[in-house]
């Protein structure tokens, strides 16, 4: 039986790499008619179907007459009775296919409005004609491929649901969803939920979820939760850590570079094309300025959005971003980084409702950098698409004071907190909070001043070219974060021109919450490519630079 499995398995064709660095896969599944289906980060779905000896590549596309996916990055599949099959996304809703995959018809941000867009991992369940789909916003249900909606959602959600409420959760925000014999089992930000009547009614079991516990212990739920999700952790040495999909058996698996098959015994999935001996960067070191304090508690959801960190674009899909995101339920406390005063409280860009703090902290930088440099900047903290604020101009708050609350006001495309941090030269709140103003001239990476998660690591640097230039906009691979898998990590990106480093690092890029092991990093620069070995270790900043 071991060998028929292994002769089938040498039958499946790899994947067609276009970048050299590997496709992340982030889920695979095998349908009824025995194709497999494989969902990527930011390169669409692949489809290997039965007699086939190549892939066929689905994307996503801007023609509404191509009736394609909604969105290149997949990470859920579920298969119906009748050849029906369902995608989901990160970030742009999910999609339903009655003709093998030939066309689609897709709910997203035009059907769903600001909310229900980040789908679980592995989320969608199908139990004989329902369909089940699992959101940072609840679950919506269908038996009649999606021509009526129903929602299974919380009491903060039920009074925002546009479908009729058809059970409720204790929280809205679903980890993983997964089917079971006789029913349904959820996994939220506070414990599990089981129904075992379609999701009409829930028995809740309530679990301790917070970070805030030692490394051991961190690690330790780190492995939880991405059991809960679907995902696998394999380990490598100097405990690395390698998110893994399982696929549809023991012996072939999904991972940030491909597709793995056979079982890897003592040995590491490597980045590809990295030679034997690489340059190692500086030694992790103390961080050059103090941290504040995160702005969602670790009870509730503390993980940065990886998708769209600071300076990235999402693959080349949005503008530049400007800050960092928190997805959270619609009404989870928002706190105060540090000590201040409230400068800023009210609608901000497109009506989002903003809170601004003024820092007592100033920071010292060195002279000659601009105007006002021989003085301390001014330090900022603001707080974006919030559905509730809490305190008022004037106000003098601490750190850990709840300001406000997580919503979706503004240019918002679900419920999370936008989060930026202003070093300035100017005591100016016109400088920090401008509704006209998309890109402010003073924000820099929040990665750099909010403390890092128990037991995790910073990584900071820079990308030169042959000229002595900052590279813009280039990808950094291989480095390894397994949760949140919601919103799965995959590339470093380096800032571009609406971007600006911070007054004392001067960085390219950062990026915080690593957990602590050894990683080879690689990007291109002019064509060549570039490897780097960096060492992380909990609470310290590994600087690591890139040159041709």
């Amino acid at each position: 039986m071991l060998l028929l499995l292994l002769a089938v398995l040498q039958t499946i064709p790899q994947l067609p790499d276009s970048s050299g660095w590997g496709v992340h896969v982030l889920t695979v599944a095998r349908a009824p008619d025995e194709a497999i289906w494989v969902g990527t980060y930011g390169q669409g779905i692949f489809v290997l179907r039965p007699g086939a000896s190549s892939w066929q590549q689905i994307h996503a596309s801007t023609d509404t007459a191509a009736h394609a996916i909604s969105w290149d990055f997949v990470h859920a599949f579920g298969f119906g009775l009748y050849g029906e099959v369902w995608y989901g996304t990160v970030g742009n809703g999910w999609g339903l296919s009655i003709d093998g995959g030939r066309t689609w018809k897709n709910w997203e941000f035009g059907q769903l409005g600001p909310e229900w867009q980040y789908v679980a991992p592995n989320g969608i369940v199908t139990r004989g004609d329902t369909t089940y789909i699992g959101t940072a916003d609840g679950i919506k249900l269908t038996w009649d491929n999606g021509a009526t909606w129903h929602v299974i959602t919380d009491a903060v959600g039920a009074t925002t649901a546009k479908d009729p409420l058809w059970g409720r959760l204790k929280n809205q925000y679903i980890l993983s969803l997964s089917p079971l014999y006789d029913g349904l089992e959820v996994h939220g930000l506070s414990g599990m939920s089981l129904s075992n009547d379609g999701g009409r009614k829930w028995d809740y079991f309530k679990s301790t979820r917070s970070w805030g516990q030692s490394p051991d212990e961190a690690f330790m739920r780190l492995f939880r939760v991405a059991r809960a999700q679907g995902t696998a952790l394999g380990f490598c040495a100097d405990s690395n850590i390698i998110p893994i999909v399982w696929l549809f058996d023991d012996s072939t698996r999904g991972t940030p570079w491909g597709i793995l098959y056979g079982r890897p015994k003592d040995r590491c999935l490597g980045l590809p094309g990295a030679p034997a001996t690489v340059t190692a960067a500086a030694q992790p070191e103390s961080l050059r300025h103090t941290w504040f304090k995160r702005p969602i508690a670790l009870t509730d959801q503390p993980l940065i959005d990886q998708t769209y960190r600071f300076g990235s674009t999402m693959g080349g899909n949005f503008q530049p971003h400007q800050g960092v995101e928190f997805n959270n339920p619609d009404g989870t406390p928002v706190h105060a980084i540090g000590d201040g005063v409230i400068v800023h409280s009210g609608p901000a860009e497109r009506g989002a409702l903003t809170v601004a703090i003024k820092h007592d902290r100033r920071l010292p930088v060195a002279p000659g950098r601009g105007p006002g440099a021989h003085d301390p900047y001014y330090l900022y903290s603001v707080y974006y698409h919030n559905s509730k604020l809490l305190r008022q101009v004037g106000d003098r708050v601490k750190a850990g004071d709840v300001i406000a609350l997580v919503g979706n006001t503004g240019r918002a495309t679900n419920d999370h907190l936008h989060l930026e941090v202003h070093a300035s030269p100017f005591d100016s709140t016109r400088l920090i909070v401008d509704s006209a103003v998309r890109y402010p001239p003073y924000n820099t990476n929040p990665e750099l001043w909010i403390e890092p998660l128990p037991g995790t690591g910073v990584i900071a640097g820079q990308v030169w070219d042959s000229a002595g230039q900052p590279v813009s906009q280039t990808r950094i691979y291989g480095l390894l974060k397994p949760v949140p898998s919601e919103t799965p990590f995959s590339y470093i990106e380096t800032y571009g021109p609406k971007n600006h480093s911070d007054p004392v690092y001067h960085e390219h890029f950062a990026i915080s919450d690593v957990p602590p092991g050894a990683y080879v990093l690689g990007t291109d620069i002019g064509g060549k490519r570039i490897f780097r070995r960096v060492r992380v270790e909990p609470g310290k900043l590994t600087w690591v630079e890139f040159r041709p």
